[in-house]
């Protein structure tokens, strides 16, 4: 959990939490799951909450295999991650139109 004061330290507690999740999101383990979480990270990660980035490190603690079968679509997302921060992440990935 992010522990969030007042003032500085609580800003460095967010920025020092935001590190911790860049690393994490580009070192899954699967490739997929590197770039759906690390290329969100790099786009999005400054500008969440305590509360989004809370909900980020939770999703990262879910095994790769089970996260990319939700992201996929293949399985309904769990009732505790189905999150604003998940739909965000998904709503990132989605493309209405062709890919140039």
């Amino acid at each position: 959990m992010i522990e969030t004061g007042s003032g500085e330290d609580a800003q460095s507690a967010l920025d020092l939490c935001r590190k911790r999740i860049r690393v994490r999101a580009w070192r899954r383990g699967m490739r997929e799951m590197d770039l759906l979480l690390g290329g969100f990270a790099d786009a999005r990660l400054d500008a969440l909450d305590a509360q989004m980035l809370a909900a980020f490190e939770a999703l990262l603690d879910v095994d790769d295999d089970v996260a990319f079968r939700w992201f996929s679509g293949a399985e309904a997302v769990a009732p505790a991650h189905d999150t604003p921060l998940f739909h965000a992440i998904r709503a990132f990935h989605a493309h209405s139109g062709p890919i140039h």
